[in-house]
């Protein structure tokens, strides 16, 4: 009888405990849960695309103040690749052409969240775009280059998952102002000295932006005192910002619909007219950068790649080189003259396993050659840096077998190439244009992953894998 009196109890028990789930469960709004979980509004928005965030963000809310100061040293590396666009320190410098047993010295390092975003260098300063994980914000933090320290760092609270890292691109700076892209694309303007807050953007919410794959890679570019930013939302592709207003100065509209890539934006010279080349998800365009048309659509030509990283690059004969990874292979173009107007004309396209590919990392044209480092999916010739001639179309020379570097990134200096493994190995070599030689090699990073590109100012380099960022020594005789 007691038994039996134990087991109606905890029926009934059982019972109660259902009916008020039931209960709890029918006072959900379905709709709301379904919304608190989506990627788009939780962080993860990798896998869906991204959509505008319901939650607003106070872009550039939070500052605050250390105790660095920025170096009396020399050097500027402004934004993505360099002052000149192309990945390639033309400052008068003399950097080592060995190293000792030890590797070049390391002057600091900065544990930062994960990421891939690199530093841009200007005043002695360093500025790079981080993600502070544990108070989930975006942070634009400004260093001494002279010992890594801390001078001021202004951020926003945001909601954000890893996929890959997280922060990945580059500020663009000026005496006047930085201007960084976050990974949710938000675009924020900030007084270079002192970090006041100017204006933000949020792309998405604005302009309809869908968030790229793993993040947004684009890199902001500063041009005659205009950030010029592509949100490639359904109205408007291209758009200019006065960087002491914060006014729309112009906008292009983007009547193929085509969405945000990885890529950014590149002012090239082309038949004496100055204009914007942008490699957009759907296709590549070139938009008027001078003048009172300034936004219009001078040419366009459609790409079908669905993942671009590496940015157009210029090259001899009103050419411009495009790659990506993923099977896309890469693309060549010429732009012609077309009475009063131009058009962009395909010469070739070819697979990653057929020419010259990139994954990640922007090649650089260098006296007539295009050097990169090969996809994973090219065949024999994978994450080999290689050099091709754009005209034969013919391979020049790889690093072989034993010298993969898998995405990292490269750039040039001192007539040197510097080339960085995922791993963390630095490796220095010759600049040639007929084969492959190797000066020096180096592990100067423990971690994986280093995939931010190279910055340089004066001697000093500085690089990162997805935790930390180092400033190295590579001057001769230092």
């Amino acid at each position: 009888m007691k038994n039996r009196l134990t087991i109606w109890f905890v029926f009934l028990f059982c019972v109660v405990v259902a009916a008020v789930l039931l209960i709890q469960w029918f006072a959900y709004d379905p709709a709301a849960v379904l919304t608190m979980s989506l990627p788009s509004q939780d962080g993860g928005s990798a896998s869906s695309g991204g959509s505008a965030q319901e939650v607003e963000v106070v872009i550039g809310g939070v500052f605050e103040k250390f105790d660095g100061t920025a170096a009396e040293l020399p050097g500027v590396w402004p934004r993505f690749r360099g002052p000149d666009f192309d990945n390639i320190c033309k400052a008068d410098v003399k950097l080592a052409d060995s190293w000792p047993a030890t590797g070049p010295k390391i002057l600091w390092s900065v544990e930062l969240g994960e990421g891939h975003a690199a530093a841009s260098i200007l005043n002695g300063r360093v500025f790079l775009l981080d993600y502070d994980e544990e108070k989930r914000a975006d942070a634009l933090r400004c260093f001494s280059l002279a010992d890594g320290k801390e001078i001021w760092r202004r951020s926003y609270e945001l909601a954000a998952k890893r996929n890959h890292g997280l922060s990945r691109t580059i500020p663009a700076v000026t005496e006047d102002c930085v201007i960084t892209i976050g990974p949710r694309c938000h675009v924020m303007c900030v007084e270079t000295e002192t970090g006041k807050f100017r204006w933000g953007i949020d792309l998405q919410k604005e302009y309809g932006t869908t968030e790229p794959l793993w993040f947004t890679g684009q890199c902001p570019l500063i041009d005659d005192g205009l950030a010029i930013i592509a949100p490639a939302g359904p109205d408007v592709l291209l758009l200019a910002v006065d960087c002491k207003t914060g006014e729309t100065v112009w906008k292009t509209p983007n009547s193929n619909g085509w969405k945000m890539s990885h890529s950014s934006i590149m002012p090239m010279t082309l038949h004496g007219k100055k204009m914007y080349v942008y490699c957009a998800t759907g296709g590549m365009t070139g938009i008027l950068a001078e003048g009172s048309d300034r936004g219009k659509v001078l040419w366009e030509i459609p790409w079908s790649a669905s993942v671009i990283a590496p940015s157009p690059v210029p090259i001899a004969g009103n050419r411009i080189f495009i790659t990506a990874g993923y099977g896309s292979g890469s693309l060549l173009v010429a732009i012609e003259k077309d009475g009063d107007g131009f058009a962009a004309k395909e010469l070739a396209k070819h697979g990653p396993k057929d020419w010259l590919a990139c994954e990640q990392q922007t090649p650089i044209y260098l006296d007539g050659l295009l050097y990169g480092i090969m996809p994973k999916d090219a065949g024999a010739l994978k994450q080999q840096l290689v050099c091709y001639n754009p005209d034969s179309g013919e391979l020049v020379w790889s690093s072989g077998k034993t010298n993969r570097f898998g995405l990292g990134p490269f750039f040039l200096a001192d007539g040197k190439f510097f080339v960085l493994s995922d791993d963390g190995v630095l490796t220095m070599l010759k600049a040639s244009g007929s084969e492959y030689v190797q000066l020096a090699q180096h592990q100067v990073l423990d971690g994986h992953d280093a995939w931010g590109p190279i910055a340089l100012a004066g001697t000093r380099m500085l690089m990162r894998d997805s935790v930390r960022m180092i400033c190295i020594e590579t001057g001769a005789g230092k």
